[in-house]
């Protein structure tokens, strides 16, 4: 049997300035199996609610679903580093509030980490949350739980203004006690600064190449994705929507040509007398 060695906290710390980190979403049991031996980290995002539940945004997401998906997820990964979001309304009440709801996820889902969003104003909970021994990744630049604030998905820090806040809350949350900070949509110039300015492993997503590693949504990186467009900083790696296309097309040309299903994938044997229609 092959032998696994999972991945911990102190292995991505120690990646820094290192060894690319990747980061994948993953949102049930086949899927982590299936990226588990390539990503180092498997975030189960709140992402779930567009990509999977169809929703506009991620605000609909409870944390009962967070619990349940990421369960799912724990089962399939054997390697890579489990981490789960805090959905909106579970944390921005304060540490209380939001120590519970971590503590919830690690106990019913078995990840190794949560992560939530924000900057000077999720410290104090980041560090409640470190404190009690649970693992913290933080998230600056675009948020998605703060959707209607910023006014939709855009492209965060352009100004300098803005730029030297995200520095200071990113210092802010490596004191704080977070392990590793995702930078999304904002410019490359601006993350590679934020990545030479502390200590813990950047993860960008639309932050350009000199992050300390990358993530992607897996459903827009292997081309599947019923939900919005997505953002510029996407690729697309794989054709998924298109096999599923064309394997459902030639499903239903079988099933009513009668040729499906045929002899080899159908039982056989005797039928008992008396027992034959008549």
């Amino acid at each position: 049997m092959q032998q696994f060695k999972p991945i911990r906290v102190p292995d991505i710390v120690g990646r820094k300035g290192g060894r690319k980190i990747v980061m994948l979403t993953a949102y049930d049991f086949t899927m982590a199996t299936l990226l588990d031996s390539h990503a180092d980290i498997l975030l189960v995002g709140d992402t779930l609610g567009c990509v999977v539940q169809g929703h506009d945004t991620t605000l609909k997401v409870t944390l009962e679903q967070m619990i349940y998906h990421a369960g799912m997820v724990s089962r399939g990964a054997r390697q890579a580093l489990v981490v789960v979001d805090l959905p909106f309304g579970t944390y921005q009440q304060g540490p209380p509030q939001a120590l519970q709801a971590a503590l919830r996820l690690l106990k019913e889902s078995d990840v190794s980490a949560v992560k939530l969003e924000g900057g000077g104003r999720v410290c104090d909970s980041v560090r409640a949350i470190s404190a009690a021994g649970i693992p913290v990744v933080a998230h600056l630049g675009l948020t998605p739980q703060s959707f209607h604030v910023l006014g939709g998905n855009k492209v965060q820090a352009r100004e300098s203004q803005a730029a030297a806040q995200l520095l200071r809350d990113a210092r802010a949350l490596e004191e704080a006690g977070a392990f590793a900070l995702v930078l999304e949509a904002i410019p490359g110039e601006l993350a590679g600064e934020v990545s030479r300015c502390i200590g813990i492993p950047t993860i960008g997503i639309g932050a350009g190449p000199d992050c300390d590693g990358q993530v992607l949504v897996i459903n827009d990186m292997v081309g599947f994705n019923a939900g919005p467009a997505p953002m510029r900083f996407n690729k697309e790696f794989g054709a998924v929507r298109e096999v599923i296309d064309q394997a459902a097309t030639a499903f239903a040309r079988e099933v009513r040509a009668g040729t499906f299903p045929a002899r080899e994938n159908t039982y056989e044997a005797a039928i008992p007398s008396g027992v034959a229609a008549g």
